[in-house]
């Protein structure tokens, strides 16, 4: 069984930091910031950092890399193989690789989620996924280099996976997030509970991820694009009626960018 623990950095991300307490062994997902890694490694010297998995190509994913191989050399990175190039990453993974790394005794299957970047993936381990910033809780990443449409099936993917998944995403957008699903489902009282009870947790010093895929089908308005009540709120923000669920998408997604965030 995996610890899994949050390190938090910069103004809003978690790098993410998995142990297993029987072999010592450490891995750590997206270091965009090498200090609170070296940080924890230096204050438990009983562990050791067994490799390092990056989701995508973002600097605050990826640029405590160089020190932490400083401080580690050897340690084998993953990343997304593709037309972004990672400095440091020593194996590149597509979609359907299986990881076994040597120290945490568990395996990694390799998901292509693209969207927020063309060549974003996610790692997904014993009901856990660590979805970079594809899915955030309450939410989805902005596009950057990916399309709309990849990002929409993406999480339509994300969607399919076993409702007790718990998500590890990058970022602590929650509250932010459930302000726009408030929007699009005034009436939903799943979501005026959810922002009751995460406001309790930042209240008191704690992160609101992970969070449950369940929750998130029941309150994120990007994995509910088959309800009525979206539905109709994305063609009121677009001002015509929407078809598929990817027009559904795209129209939530840009009235957030556009009135929103």
């Amino acid at each position: 069984m995996l610890e899994i623990i949050p390190l938090p950095a910069f103004e809003d991300n978690y790098i993410w930091l998995l142990r297993n307490a029987l072999s010592n062994g450490v891995v750590v997902v997206d270091p965009g910031d090498e200090t609170p890694v070296l940080d924890w490694l230096q204050s438990h010297a009983a562990n050791y950092l067994a490799a390092i998995l990056i989701t995508h190509h973002h600097y605050d994913h990826v640029d405590g890399l160089p020190e932490l191989l400083a401080a580690y050399p050897g340690i084998p990175v993953y990343g997304p193989s593709g037309r972004n190039a990672i400095a440091g990453v020593t194996h590149p993974v597509a979609e359907g690789d299986a990881l076994s790394i040597n120290g945490l005794d568990a395996s990694f299957t390799v998901l292509e989620v693209p969207g927020h970047t063309a060549d974003h993936i996610a790692y997904y381990a014993e009901d856990a996924l660590f979805c970079g910033d594809t899915l955030f809780a309450g939410g989805c990443g902005r596009v950057f280099d990916g399309t709309l449409e990849q990002l929409s099936d993406s999480l339509h993917r994300i969607a399919q996976l076993p409702s007790q998944t718990r998500i590890y995403c990058g970022h602590e957008y929650t509250l932010a997030n459930l302000g726009f699903a408030a929007w699009v489902e005034p009436e939903s009282s799943a979501i005026t509970a959810r922002i009751a009870r995460e406001r309790t947790r930042r209240a008191a010093g704690e992160p609101t991820l992970p969070s449950l895929l369940q929750v998130e089908l029941e309150t994120n308005p990007f994995l509910r694009t088959s309800e009525p009540g979206v539905k109709a709120a994305a063609e009121r923000a677009a001002g015509t009626p929407l078809g598929s669920a990817g027009e559904i998408f795209t129209a939530l997604r840009q009235w957030k960018d556009r009135a929103y965030d």
